[in-house]
């Protein structure tokens, strides 16, 4: 570190990376008297590692080390080493962009390749680049399973440390192939109650999420309570402080614990007295769909890198051993690392950021660049949202957005919510979608959460909990509010403002009722969303849905959070969301051309207005793309004109074989869809039914777009007909390639070779018929068939057809 402005350190868990790193560098030189932080990407793990930290030097959380989280802070005038979590770094480097009086940022736990990581590392970086000429940043990027090459190289070629660290030996045991689907729990209950006979010490569980955390805490309750020796702690982000505490903390003096944990276990953390880690090989993790604009849980096989830091879990303190819930072969098979969470988050939140630090991705140094398609939605979205001016650029409300610590759609809610004097309700509505739901399976209406808040219903433990945070982030956003308000609305009790404050943060979630009384509804983003089961909001035509979720692969998104929304206020408080326009449509049913003018949010229609007076370009547009969707059989196809296509289209595909090139033009059906602007349009003027479209001349306008002289090309090359000995004049069929002549046998004789086209370029295809009319011979090279297989021919017929066997005579 003395020489480099950044290094990479890897080690396994349990070297001393998070506690012991830090304070060994407190008092370098080179520090110069400096401050670190250190980036933590969980509040549980950041915590533990300050009070561990403290503890070490004999002090206090807030004095040498503190630790800033979300609703949480204990820092003091003398702290210099600082744990934060991953958003409060990110929003003091933008306030900061030089991190004055910091000399060394720490980034823990950098394998979890979290959104806000990546953006504070490509923050710190560009900062270092403008800001700190005369005393670099320095950055320490640690782990115990990441891509130190690829690392080092982004860092400009920092070293890699690696270190043994002190690791106690962890035996593996594997389990059987996991089946895709099956249940995980009855597997874990069965793999607990072993190790429970079979080994000593503590055990830590890993659950892809809290419902199969439940689970197994029932089962397992269930299973051992007659044990008394045995204490069951769940560990994972939604507990209270206590409560993690307690599955952190050694077990009492004569009993075992057995924790129950989501990944946020694989962190630094040191759960004392554990030496068997069981591991269920699964984690719940969230993925942005940019189809639907959503995000959703998914639960997915970990890496090869997970399972490494989960079993080291169990030789922290002592020899451990680690039941693995698959096979060792799937563990081959097993991804090396996990996806960085920037191919597969929401990005709305990033490029607010990087708009406030005023740069595109492409100016920035990242591991890997955030996906292009993704991001662009993302600025969509602000846009959306009034955050961004028309050139791109941050606007006024856009930096006001980017300085409150949450999600843009929140942020958005916060101040519109303060501007049309709503603040307080604005705040509750806020930190209540900021946390898992409270009233799990009381109906989809978040008005009754909010009478939860306000203590006009009971509500269980659990739910008590979940109210006080949400009720402490409330008072944290009401800080964040200032400025008058400006927009004052007459009757703020009136409970119809939540669904406003909701249609503002989730414009593209408004949903409009399919039929009176029913359970489907239409989203402004176009997608579809149902109740699943009865609900009480059924009743209204219009909701804004909060929180919504499927399964990949399914249509319709299940709602499972929303209130109901007055359309009324499209016409006031939310009219920046209602668009004007003037759609041209085919009426199926009257088969005519209907234009209107509709008032719209997203893709669904407020209002409708007769149109009188057509616009020609708009109706010219709506014919195109009536015949678009219809497809070309729209138009009056004859089984000529196919073949007139199919016989451009064959010396057009000689030419390019040949050449490369060709003067052919293409008239394949993808491409005269492409391209109807070019060739129909100008023969629409006086379509305005559906059976008009059969009433035009479509041969004279194809075959009009054919420049000459390449028509009579066309018949001298790709003839439609071939005469035969016998004087016929037989048809071409060039609906296969080569084309086909289907003759009969005897009114080839006299004739030696194959008949070409195409210049001589292709034989034909002969399709050589029985007087019948049935195929007796299919060739493309005549000479050989009169050598060979017309003698057995010959034999076949003779019998059948006598007077065919003298012609055959006659011809031989």
């Amino acid at each position: 570190m003395a020489d480099h402005e950044s290094v990479v350190l890897q080690a396994p868990p349990g070297a001393g990376k998070t506690t012991r790193v830090p304070l060994a560098l407190l008092n370098e030189a080179w520090l110069g008297g400096q401050s670190i932080l250190m980036l933590q990407p969980r509040r549980v793990a950041a915590r533990a590692a300050a009070e561990r930290m403290a503890s070490e030097l004999g002090e206090k959380v807030g004095e040498t080390v503190g630790y800033r989280i979300r609703l949480e802070s204990r820092v003091g005038p003398n702290t210099r080493i600082e744990v934060v979590t991953e958003g409060i770094l990110s929003r003091r480097l933008q306030d900061d962009p030089s991190l004055e009086g910091v000399g060394l940022v720490i980034f823990d736990e950098f394998h979890l390749r979290s959104l806000d990581s990546d953006l504070a590392l490509a923050l710190c970086l560009n900062g270092r680049e403008l800001f700190r000429d005369d005393q670099p940043l320095k950055l320490l990027v640690m782990s115990a399973t990441l891509e130190g090459a690829r690392l080092s190289n982004l860092l400009g070629d920092a070293p890699v440390v690696t270190s043994e660290g002190r690791m106690f030996p962890v035996d593996t045991v594997w389990g059987q192939p996991y089946q895709t689907g099956e249940y995980i729990e009855p597997k874990v209950v069965r793999a607990c109650l072993d190790a429970v006979h079979d080994q000593q010490g503590s055990i830590l569980i890993f659950l892809p999420g809290q419902a199969e955390i439940r689970r197994v805490h029932q089962d397992l309750s269930d299973k051992l309570a007659e044990r008394d020796d045995l204490l069951l702690c769940a560990l994972h982000g939604e507990l209270d402080l206590n409560a993690q505490r307690a599955a952190i903390e050694p077990a009492p003096p004569g009993q075992r614990k057995i924790v129950l944990a989501t990944n946020i276990a694989e962190t630094s953390l040191t759960i004392e007295g554990v030496r068997v880690v069981i591991d269920s090989g699964l984690e719940r993790v969230p993925r942005f769909d940019p189809v639907s604009g959503m995000t959703r849980l998914a639960t997915q096989r970990i890496s090869q890198a997970s399972a490494a830091q989960r079993a080291g879990r169990a030789g922290r303190l002592e020899p451990g051993i680690c039941y693995r819930l698959w096979s060792q072969t799937q563990h081959e098979q097993m991804a090396a690392y996990g996806a960085p969470e920037i191919h597969q988050a929401d990005l709305a939140a990033l490029a607010l950021q990087l708009a406030r630090w005023g740069v595109t991705p492409d100016q920035l140094r990242w591991l890997d660049m955030p996906p292009a398609a993704p991001f662009t939605q993302a600025r969509d979205l602000l846009g959306r949202l009034g955050a961004l001016e028309a050139d791109g650029r941050l606007s006024s409300h856009g930096q006001a957005m980017a300085e409150v610590p949450a999600h843009p759609r929140i942020a958005h809610l916060l101040l519109r919510g303060h501007a049309l004097g709503l603040g307080p309700l604005a705040c509750d509505v806020a930190a209540l979608l900021g946390e898992r739901d409270v009233l799990p399976g009381g109906g989809a209406d978040l008005h009754s959460r909010l009478a939860m808040l306000e203590g006009s219903q009971r509500m269980s433990r659990h739910a008590q909990g979940a109210a006080q945070r949400i009720k402490q982030l409330a008072r944290q956003y009401r800080s964040y509010q200032r400025g008058s308000v400006t927009e004052a609305v007459a009757d703020p009790e009136h409970p119809r403002w939540l669904g406003c404050l909701l249609a503002l943060a989730y414009p593209d979630r408004v949903a409009q009722q399919r039929r009176a009384g029913g359970g489907e509804y239409r989203l402004a983003n176009g997608r579809a969303a149902i109740f699943t089961e009865p609900d009480a909001l059924m009743k209204h035509s219009w909701l804004v849905v909060a929180e919504l979720g499927s399964r990949q692969g399914q249509r319709e998104e299940r709602i499972y959070l929303a209130t109901d929304l007055d359309p009324s206020l499209f016409e006031n408080v939310l009219a920046e969301q209602v668009t004007v326009v003037d759609e041209l449509d085919w009426d199926d049913r009257a088969g005519a051309l209907v234009a209107e003018r509709q008032r719209k949010v997203g893709e669904l229609v407020l209002s409708r207005e007769p149109l009188k007076e057509l616009d020609a370009d708009a109706r010219s547009r709506a014919l195109l793309g009536l015949v678009r969707k219809k497809g070309l059989e729209l138009l009056p196809w004859t089984s000529e004109l196919r073949q007139w296509q199919a016989r451009v289209a064959l010396l057009r595909e000689l030419d390019m074989a040949q050449q490369g090139q060709s003067k052919w033009p293409c008239f394949r059906d993808d491409t005269l869809l492409a391209t109807l602007e070019e060739w129909l349009l100008p023969y629409l003027n006086n379509v305005s039914r559906l059976s008009h479209f059969s009433l035009l001349d479509l041969g004279s306008i194809l075959r009009g777009a054919l420049p000459w002289p390449l028509p009579q090309e066309l018949d001298e090359l790709a003839p439609t007909h071939i005469k035969v000995p016998s004087g016929s004049s037989i048809k071409l069929d060039y609906s296969e390639s080569p084309p086909v002549l289907a003759v009969r046998l005897q009114e080839m004789f006299g004739l030696a070779d194959t008949p070409r086209i195409a210049g001589g370029k292709l034989p034909i295809k002969l399709h050589l018929l029985s007087p019948a009319r049935r195929p007796v011979q299919v060739t493309q090279d005549l000479a050989n068939f009169w050598r060979s297989t017309y003698l057995e021919v010959k034999k076949d017929l003779k019998g059948r057809y006598p007077k065919l066997s003298r012609n055959m005579r006659a011809a031989a």
